[in-house]
């Protein structure tokens, strides 16, 4: 399972984190609302959990935006705001549940589990560029039929290549999704990335490429055949 925490409390964050992880359960922190959908457009997630006093949007306006993006995961809330009000305009605009800071930590994991018991499955199509695919509900990623390891950072960066594939992915965009962990990066941690994903590819021989577009970007295409 993986779970997507849009929370701005770095200590919460991490106490929640630390919650996830002890059950086997994979979680990205992120701390704003951007940063949250740049998050779901390049992974599949089972469940998000959401805070409503974000510092760029209100958590209301973020669930609002998740769900008409196609987010169909469920979303539970979790916040301080407790009054009925809150309750129902966090329901209507698209949260499966709500609990209530202060909570303790095994009832989060409860109501988790109950959210994700009662999900509707629901088919997600792979990411195909060539003989390159990437599966965002099991995060496999493929190359001439044969699964291709790759850390789960690269293999971030690789699933928003392929979903921007023959277009200039900006910089900017993928140090967000190399951030979106909650460490801190380096200044060259994005080279770093797409040196490590163009080796991983490399053993292939595969007719794609990624080329580096200087002071905009990167671009993942296919090698032109044509003699």
């Amino acid at each position: 399972m993986r779970l997507l925490l849009v929370e701005d409390s770095a200590r919460l964050r991490e106490l929640l984190t630390e919650s996830v992880h002890q059950v086997g359960w994979r979680v990205d922190a992120v701390a704003t609302s951007a940063a949250a959908q740049l998050a779901i457009k390049a992974v599949s997630y089972d469940l998000a959990l959401v805070d409503l006093g974000l510092p760029d949007s209100d958590g209301l306006d973020v669930i609002r935006v998740l769900r008409r993006d196609g987010f169909a995961a469920p979303i539970l809330v979790v916040t301080a705001r407790g009054s009925i009000e809150d309750r129902v305009a966090a329901l209507d605009a698209g949260a499966d549940d709500y609990l209530v800071k202060p909570f303790n930590h095994l009832e989060l994991l409860a109501r988790s589990r109950a959210l994700l018991r009662r999900r509707v499955p629901h088919n997600i199509e792979p990411i195909v560029v060539g003989v390159l695919s990437y599966d965002p509900g099991s995060g496999v990623v493929m190359a001439s039929g044969a699964p291709l390891s790759i850390a789960p950072r690269e293999r971030s960066v690789l699933a928003l290549l392929l979903r921007n594939a023959g277009l200039v992915t900006p910089k900017p965009s993928i140090e967000a999704i190399l951030s979106e962990s909650g460490e801190d990066i380096s200044t060259n941690a994005v080279e770093l990335a797409i040196s490590r994903l163009r080796r991983r590819l490399a053993p292939f021989n595969l007719p794609i490429r990624i080329e580096t577009i200087r002071g905009i970007g990167y671009l993942l295409r296919e090698k032109r055949t044509d003699c």
